[in-house]
C-alpha cells in the first residue's frame, strides 16, 4: 500500500468519520455536558502551547478557567475537570471504534504475512511442499492471561463491538443511540473483579470471536496447504491463565481453577450446540436423524450441567458414525458441513482452551519447608539442605501428604491444586490442564519441587500427565538457564519424566520482568542468547524444546512488532512452535474483532513459516554483528543499572507518577505489588504498574533507557557505518530498534518540563530527558529516517491522533498530582487522588499497548 493511499484511507475512513460522529457527543446525556465539546479545543491548545513554554500544569489549568470560564470556586472547577475526563474517555472509545471498523480496508487479508500472501509466496518460489511439511509439526499457541491491563469494563467493550458494526454502515441514528448509552455507562468498577469474573470476560471472546475465527483459519490452511487431505492437524491452540495463574494472586484457588474449567467446558459445548443445530437442519436423512438427535441431547445435557458424562472420544466416534452413513448411503451430501464441524471438535475438544497452572518457585520452597517440619524429615531447614539432600528428597522420598495436616491456607491450596488437575483432566480431557509453570525459576529444584508435589499428592509417575515448565525472567535466571536445563536433562529421574511427555520440554521466558531487571537492550538480547543456548543443549540431549514467550503489550514488556520479532529469529533458535501470552489491552486491540483476530493469527502463523521455509540472510546474525550487539547490551545495562541504583529512582516513581493509583482502578483481582509491606521496593513492584506509570508520565523509560548511550558510545568510537549496516542487515536488530522507536514516539517530555525546576527531582528528570534525546538522535542517524516511525505511516498516524485526543487529559492528571502534593486538606486530597485514578483509564485506553 503506497504512502499517499494510506493517508487517503486514514483521512476518509478514520479522520472524517471520527469528526462527524464526534459532533454527536454534544448530546451525551449528562448535565452541563453540552459546552464541554466547545471548551475542549481551548484546553488542548493551551496545554500544547503551555507545555512547550515549560509552564506548569497548574498554570495551564488556571489560565483556562480564567480565560474561558466564569468559574472561580474550586468545587466547580473540580466538577468541570471530572466532566472533561468523562468526555475524553468516551472520545477514545469512539476513536477505537472508528479505527477498528476500518481494519479490513487498512489491513487487507491478502497482503504480506497473511495466509493468502504466504501461499502466493510458496507458489512463486516453488516451495509449497516445504510449507506443507512445516505445517505437519508447527503450532502457534495463544495464551490469554488475566494480567490487569484492560481498562475498559465489559459493558463498554460490548458497546465498542456494536459501534464497530454500525460505523461502516454510517448508521447515524444507531451510533447516536450507542453514544448516549456510552454516556450513561460507568468506566470504573466499584469493586475488583473476582478471578472467575476475569475468566468469564475473556471466555466471551473465545465464544464470540475465536471459535469462529480459528475455525476459519484452519479452513484456509486445509484448502491452501492440505489439499483436502482427510488427516487434520490443528495448528492454532489456545491457552488460558485466568483462574489458573495464582502467582501473587491469593484469590486464585483450586476451587476457582475447577470452576473456570467448568465454564470453559460449558462454553465450548454451547458453541457446538449452536453449530449442531445447522447440521440437524441439513442432514434430514434416513438412518442419520436418530443419531443426530442422540448427539444433540448429549451435548445439551452436558452443556447445562445435568450430566458430565460426555467425553471427546465418544463425541468424535458418534460423529464419525454419522459420517460413514452419509458417505455410504447418502452420496456424501453436506459432508463438507459435517467435516467442518468435526474439525472444530478436534480443535477445541471439551476444554476450549488449556488452563495453565502457574505459581512462584518461592511458594513451592515454602511448602517443602512445611513438609519438612510437619513430617520431621530433617532437623535442618529445607533452605539449608545440601544439593544432594534436596535431590534425594525430591526424587526418591515416598510420602503421602494430607492437606488437613497443615494450617497455612496457601500450603493447603497448593496440595488441592495439584490434586484438582487430575479431576479437570478426567472431566475435560488431558489437554484441559496439562501445564504447570514455575515463576522465578532459579535451579533444577524449582522444577523437581513441582514433580515431588505430584508424588506427595498420590500420583504415580505414569499418572503425571503434565508438562512442568520453568519460567526464567530475571537476568540472573536467564544467565543460569542453560546450566539448569543441562542438569535436568542429565538427571535420570527427569529423563524418565520427559520420555513420558514425548521428549518435549517447554521453557517460558519472561520479557516484562527481564526488562524491569536489566533494561530494554540487555533483556531482549539476553533472552535471544538464552534461546540459542537452550536450543543447543536441548538438541544435544535429544529433547525438542519449545519456547513460550511471556510478552506484554508495550515494547518494554516484549510487545510491539510481535510478528516481525518471530520472523527475525534465525536458525539457531528452535522454531517448531510459537507460544505467546496476550493480555488485557492486547486482547481487545489486536484480537478483539473477527477481522483483527484473523489478521493477527495469520501473521503469527506466517511468521513461523517464513522464518523456516523462506529464511533469508537478514535473520542470521554473524559474528561481527553479534559482537556489536553484545557491546551495545553491556553498555545499555550499565547505563540502566546506574539509573536503577539512583537513590531517587523509586521515590520519583512513587511521588511524581501515577504508580500508587494503579491498585485503586479495580481492573484486576491481582494486587499491584508482590509483598504487602508499606515500603515500596523495585523487586516487589510488578512490571505492569512499573511500565504503565512511566507511560502515564509520557516518559516510557523502560522502552529505551540505555539504548541511546550504548549507540552513542559506538558512534564515538567511529562505528556509525557498522551500526547502519547492522540496522539494514539484521532483522533482529532492526526490530529491536523499531520497537524502541514506537516507545519513543509515544513519549512527550514537554508534559513534565516543569519538573526540571523541582528542587528534589529536577536533576533526576534531566537524566531521563538527556537519555531520551540521545536515543532519538542516534536512532534517526542510524536508521536514516527524518522522524521516528517514518516508515510506519499508519501506526504513526494512529498514535498522533490518539495523543492529540488525550493531551487535555494528561494536563488534568498532572494538575491533580500537583494539587495532591500541595494540599493540606485531607478531603480535598482524596478528591484529587480520585481524579488521578479516573484519568488513568482514558490515557491507557488511548495508548492501547502502554501497560
Amino acid at each position: 500500500m503506497l504512502g499517499n493511499s494510506i493517508d487517503s484511507i486514514f483521512t476518509q475512513e478514520i479522520h472524517n468519520k471520527y469528526l462527524v460522529f464526534n459532533t454527536l457527543f454534544s448530546r451525551l446525556p449528562y448535565d452541563k455536558m453540552t459546552k464541554i465539546g466547545q471548551l475542549m479545543p481551548f484546553l488542548h491548545d493551551l496545554s500544547e502551547a503551555g507545555f512547550n513554554q515549560e509552564k506548569e500544569p497548574k498554570e495551564i489549568i488556571d489560565t483556562f478557567f480564567n480565560q474561558y470560564t466564569s468559574i472561580r470556586e474550586e468545587k466547580e472547577k473540580i466538577d468541570l475537570l471530572f466532566r472533561f475526563i468523562t468526555y475524553i474517555e468516551r472520545q477514545v472509545v469512539l476513536f477505537d471504534s472508528v479505527e477498528d471498523s476500518a481494519f479490513d480496508k487498512l489491513y487487507p487479508l491478502n497482503g504480506k504475512g497473511t495466509l493468502q500472501g504466504t501461499l502466493d509466496l510458496a507458489l512463486q518460489h516453488d516451495k509449497l511442499a516445504e510449507v506443507q511439511e512445516k505445517l505437519k509439526n508447527f503450532k502457534v499457541r495463544i495464551v490469554f492471561t488475566a494480567h490487569p491491563t484492560q481498562f475498559y469494563p465489559s459493558s463498554v467493550l460490548r458497546i465498542i463491538q456494536d459501534l464497530e458494526q454500525l460505523i461502516p454502515k454510517n448508521d447515524i441514528n444507531g451510533i447516536d443511540s450507542l453514544l448516549q448509552q456510552l454516556g450513561k455507562t460507568p468506566f470504573i468498577n466499584e469493586q475488583k473483579p473476582t478471578p472467575l469474573e476475569e475468566a468469564q470476560s475473556i471466555i466471551f471472546y473465545l465464544r464470540h470471536v475465536y471459535y469462529q475465527v480459528i475455525g476459519e483459519v484452519h479452513d484456509k490452511l486445509y484448502t491452501y496447504f492440505q489439499n483436502g487431505s482427510r488427516s487434520f492437524n490443528p495448528v492454532l491452540e489456545l491457552g488460558f491463565w485466568p483462574g489458573g495463574d495464582r502467582d501473587g494472586n491469593p484469590f486464585v484457588t483450586a476451587e476457582i481453577s475447577k470452576k473456570v474449567s467448568i465454564e470453559l467446558r460449558t462454553s465450548i459445548l454451547k458453541c457446538y450446540y449452536n453449530d449442531f443445530k445447522i447440521i440437524c437442519r441439513r442432514l434430514t436423512f434416513k438412518g442419520v436423524m436418530p443419531l443426530l438427535t442422540a448427539i444433540s441431547n448429549r451435548i445439551y445435557t452436558n452443556m447445562n450441567g445435568l450430566k458430565h458424562d460426555l467425553t471427546l472420544e465418544e463425541l468424535l466416534t458418534s460423529l464419525d458414525e454419522v459420517r460413514q452413513i452419509l458417505i455410504t448411503r447418502h452420496n456424501s451430501i453436506f459432508l463438507d458441513l459435517l467435516d467442518k464441524f468435526i474439525r472444530q471438535v478436534k480443535l477445541f475438544g471439551l476444554h476450549f482452551a488449556s488452563l495453565d497452572i502457574r505459581q512462584d518457585s518461592s511458594i513451592h520452597e515454602s511448602v517443602m519447608e512445611q513438609i519438612n517440619q510437619r513430617y520431621k524429615i530433617s532437623d535442618k531447614k529445607y533452605a539449608d539442605w545440601s544439593y544432594d539432600e534436596k535431590l534425594r528428597f525430591l526424587t526418591e522420598q515416598e510420602l503421602l501428604v494430607n492437606e488437613d495436616d497443615f494450617e497455612d491456607p496457601l500450603t493447603q491450596d497448593t496440595f488441592r491444586t495439584v490434586r484438582i488437575i487430575k479431576e479437570i483432566q478426567t472431566m475435560n480431557g488431558e489437554k484441559a490442564c496439562h501445564r504447570y509453570i514455575i515463576s522465578n525459576s532459579t535451579s533444577i529444584f524449582s522444577v523437581l519441587e513441582v514433580l515431588a508435589l505430584f508424588r506427595f499428592c498420590g500420583y504415580k509417575e505414569t499418572d503425571v500427565k503434565v508438562d512442568v515448565m520453568p519460567l526464567f525472567e530475571t537476568i540472573e535466571g536467564l544467565d543460569g538457564s542453560q546450566a539448569t536445563m543441562t542438569a535436568l536433562y542429565q538427571l535420570e529421574f527427569y529423563k524418565n519424566h520427559l520420555e513420558r511427555r514425548n521428549n518435549h520440554q517447554t521453557i517460558m521466558l519472561g520479557f516484562s520482568d527481564g526488562t524491569k531487571d536489566g533494561g530494554y537492550v540487555k533483556a531482549n538480547w539476553e533472552i535471544y542468547q538464552a534461546k540459542e543456548k537452550l536450543t543447543e543443549v536441548s538438541k544435544q540431549n535429544q529433547v525438542e524444546v519449545i519456547f513460550f514467550d511471556g510478552r506484554g503489550g508495550p515494547p518494554a514488556r516484549g510487545g510491539g512488532k510481535t510478528h516481525q520479532f518471530y520472523a527475525s529469529q534465525g536458525p539457531t533458535i528452535a522454531n517448531n512452535e510459537i507460544q505467546i501470552t496476550i493480555q488485557g489491552q492486547t486482547i481487545t486491540s489486536m484480537y478483539g474483532s473477527r477481522s483483527q483476530a484473523m489478521y493477527n493469527f495469520e501473521q503469527l502463523l506466517s511468521a513461523g513459516i517464513i522464518n523456516d521455509v523462506f529464511q533469508d540472510d537478514k535473520s542470521v546474525i554473524n559474528s561481527n554483528e553479534r559482537n556489536l550487539i553484545d557491546e551495545l547490551a553491556e553498555e545499555g545495562v550499565k547505563k540502566y543499572f546506574e539509573l536503577k541504583e539512583h537513590p531517587l529512582f523509586v521515590p520519583y516513581l512513587e511521588n511524581k507518577s501515577t504508580l500508587k493509583y494503579y491498585g485503586l482502578t479495580n481492573i484486576g483481582s491481582r494486587p499491584s505489588k508482590r509483598s504487602s509491606g508499606k515500603k515500596l521496593s523495585l523487586s516487589d513492584l510488578r512490571a505492569i504498574p512499573f511500565v504503565g506509570s512511566w507511560s502515564q508520565l509520557k516518559q516510557n523509560v523502560p522502552g529505551y533507557f540505555g539504548f541511546g548511550s550504548a549507540l552513542q558510545k559506538a558512534v564515538n568510537e567511529g562505528r556509525l557505518e557498522e551500526l547502519k549496516s547492522l540496522y539494514e542487515n539484521s532483522l533482529y536488530f532492526k526490530t529491536l530498534m523499531e520497537n524502541s522507536m514506537m516507545a519513543l514516539t509515544k513519549t512527550y517530555f514537554p508534559l513534565t518540563y516543569y519538573m526540571r525546576k523541582d528542587p528534589e527531582y529536577g536533576q533526576f528528570w534531566e537524566i531521563l530527558y538527556k537519555e531520551y534525546q540521545l536515543t532519538v538522535d542516534n536512532m534517526l542517524l542510524i536508521s536514516g529516517q527524518k522522524s521516528l516511525m517514518e516508515n510506519e505511516k499508519l501506526s504513526k498516524l494512529s498514535i498522533e491522533y490518539r495523543e492529540h485526543i488525550v493531551l487535555p487529559l494528561l494536563t488534568i492528571q498532572q494538575y491533580a498530582l500537583q494539587k495532591i502534593e500541595e494540599t493540606t486538606d485531607e478531603q480535598l486530597r482524596l478528591v484529587y487522588e480520585k481524579m488521578v485514578t479516573r484519568s488513568l483509564f482514558g490515557n491507557i485506553n488511548a495508548s492501547r499497548n502502554s501497560a
